[in-house]
């Protein structure tokens, strides 16, 4: 495994902890950091797929793994106390793990809808706390929250995932705020995602006909895992990756009422293909599948490999300025 120069404000090989890190986007987060010569905390469910991840690391600097269920506190606290024993001071903590479920609010369950909240908000949650637990004594680390654009713009068949990105975005504020209150030298980013070729089409849970896919334009996830390395070595409030994340969130700003009609009319049959639901397909909501861990989904042949990423705090400032020269210009014209 060949390693990259990592420049980081910590040390040379730095902690790294990943939930959700034995698929998708937490998968080549893990990969891209190890390239880069750091050590690794694996967090996941399935204690079966983190051995084989572990195994595949086997070329990093070191590599532990603990199963937990981000959903739950204690077994998140444990974990990164365990992996602090083992590896050392956690410098960095990225928290991917998420689940979805592709359905109308009609369809949905309470118990699926809440398991959606538990996992992907409030295991974004009691990642915080357990990292800011090991950080706090030091006043140093940082952590990375994965976002995505729909933490900005909610789609049709995805309200549970929507209502939690949404919230993971507030509460970042909120505890950059916070931090901010209290000089801490901790830092804290949010990185928002466009459509990734995961596994995550394959085995969320669907009450839908159709087997679901990304909807526009899908990007692969070492593409994320690039913008995520960025962050943790610029320590950036937030970056939006993918021109279509730039899109949605300026279209969601500048047009909602636009958005909203818009995606009432594409987003249901954009979010799924021609192939039906197979009788018996097995869903990751409630318990992983273990078969289908993976780095990739199967829509590769579409998905691009690298995306244009931003500083978050740079595009407003520059919408702004651009909307202000717009109207000075509007101004000057209009006698």
């Amino acid at each position: 495994m060949t390693r990259a120069n990592f420049t980081n404000s910590v040390n040379q090989h730095p902690v790294v902890v990943v939930t959700g890190a034995s698929a998708g986007v937490g998968r080549a987060v893990a990969i891209r950091f190890a390239r880069a010569g750091a050590r690794l905390g694996l967090i996941a469910r399935d204690e079966t797929a983190l051995q084989a991840m572990w195994r595949d690391l086997a070329g990093a600097s070191a590599v532990a793994h603990r199963a937990a269920d981000v959903s739950n506190a204690q077994e998140v606290f444990d974990a990164a106390q365990a992996l602090e024993r083992d590896l050392g001071a956690i410098d960095i903590w990225v928290n991917d793990a998420m689940v979805t479920v592709f359905s109308p609010l009609a369809r949905i369950s309470p118990e699926e809808f809440r398991r959606v909240t538990d996992v992907t908000y409030l295991g974004c949650v009691h990642g915080c706390m357990a990292a800011l637990r090991q950080m706090r004594p030091r006043n140093k680390g940082h952590v990375i929250n994965i976002g995505s654009a729909l933490a900005y713009r909610g789609i049709p068949l995805q309200s549970a995932y929507c209502g939690a990105k949404h919230a993971i975005r507030g509460f970042t504020a909120a505890l950059r705020c916070e931090l901010e209150h209290e000089k801490s030298g901790i830092a804290l980013t949010m990185v928002q995602l466009p459509a990734m070729n995961t596994p995550q089409f394959d085995w969320a849970r669907t009450h839908m006909p159709k087997q679901p896919k990304p909807m526009g334009t899908i990007y692969q996830p070492e593409a994320a895992a690039a913008a995520v390395f960025q962050a943790a070595r610029s320590r950036p409030k937030e970056y939006w990756v993918g021109l279509s994340t730039c899109l949605t969130i300026v279209g969601n700003m500048v047009a909602p009422e636009f958005m909203d009609r818009f995606l009432a009319r594409t987003a249901v049959k954009g979010q799924e293909t021609t192939a039906p639901v197979r009788p018996g397909r097995k869903d990751n909501l409630f318990e992983p599948v273990t078969a289908l861990h993976a780095t990739q989904g199967r829509f590769g042949a579409t998905a691009k490999p690298k995306a244009f990423f931003a500083n978050g705090q740079l595009m407003r400032v520059a919408i702004v300025m651009a909307g202000a020269a717009l109207f000075f210009v509007l101004g000057r014209l209009i006698p």
